[in-house]
């Protein structure tokens, strides 16, 4: 099958294995061996699926410019399945009539899928799971872990001071990478944060630690704990996110119980058995669950 993604990125071509910022949409790119067009440019040639990725801060594209090119035309989910709500008027309503003439709605997760079902009537509706593409990672090497990574800054978008607060019951150095979003300020809070860095630089960082927490009620793909399953390293986060969910059964907590997220971040701190145990439980389910070898759209 011949596939493209549509997305405002300006380069035409596909993403090599060895890519050192294998973030999500290039891993799905590059385990469906698509081509990637700029969403404003003519293709070249013809697709059997054509997926476009509707830009946030522009989502009254028209899909017809893409049609004629792709057999089928699909649209993928960008951001938690509320943000179209952000919108003017007249874009939300451009954009529900674009969900409702795509031939295929992809989602992040299973919740999401729900959501679109019912809100569109679409006949279908899929999940595209988050994925890692691990060629560009080198083997781990062997030192102590320490501290805890929290998922994001001090804004309710990552709820990052609730992360924060939790982070503090393991009694170990906090870190936080910096991301888009970050507010001023931040690096007089007691948090190590990391330099902006493309994804390869972030899983070697990642790795560095023991325990992570991301109580981010933003739901979307949901890398940040697929990629701490990956790497066998116990994330306390909400309920909602498949890999969540999945990969971190025993640290999934309801949305806004921080009760639950102190406790349970006491106990992986003070008993090694249930740590080893949530450790080698991510690293499991990310295998049957979330390997490029189990990838489907």
């Amino acid at each position: 099958m011949k596939i493209a993604f549509f997305t405002e990125m300006n380069f035409v071509g596909k993403i090599p294995r060895s890519h050192n910022n294998m973030r999500t949409e290039f891993a799905w790119m590059c385990a469906l061996q698509a081509d990637h067009c700029n969403i404003q440019a003519k293709p070249d040639k013809k697709y059997d699926l054509g997926i476009v990725i509707i830009p946030k801060k522009n989502p009254m594209f028209d899909l017809d410019k893409v049609k004629p090119y792709c057999d089928k035309v699909a649209v993928m989910q960008e951001g938690p399945n509320w943000l179209w709500q952000d919108y003017p008027l007249e874009q939300q309503i451009w954009y529900y009539n674009t969900l409702i003439s795509a031939d295929i709605i992809y989602t992040h997760n299973k919740s999401d899928q729900k959501y679109y079902k019912g809100l569109t009537n679409h006949p279908d509706v899929r999940v595209m799971p988050s994925l890692m593409i691990e060629d560009s990672i080198q083997p781990q090497l062997e030192y102590e872990q320490s501290g805890v990574m929290i998922g994001g800054n001090m804004t309710s978008w990552y709820g990052g001071f609730d992360s924060m607060v939790v982070a503090q019951s393991f009694e170990e150095k906090i870190y936080a990478p910096s991301m888009g979003r970050k507010i001023e300020r931040e690096e007089e809070l007691d948090i190590n944060h990391l330099p902006y860095m493309n994804w390869t630089q972030w899983i070697y960082e990642l790795r560095k630690v023991k325990y992570a927490v991301h109580l981010m009620r933003t739901h979307a793909a949901g890398t940040f704990a697929l990629n701490c399953a990956y790497l066998g390293i116990p994330c306390i986060g909400y309920e909602g996110l498949d890999t969540q969910e999945i990969c971190h059964p025993d640290t999934t907590v309801k949305l806004g119980d921080l009760k639950k997220a102190r406790e349970i971040a006491k106990e992986l701190r003070n008993n090694e058995e249930f740590y080893v145990y949530c450790s080698q439980t991510s690293k499991t389910m990310y295998k049957e669950q979330f390997h490029e070898s189990k990838f489907k759209i």
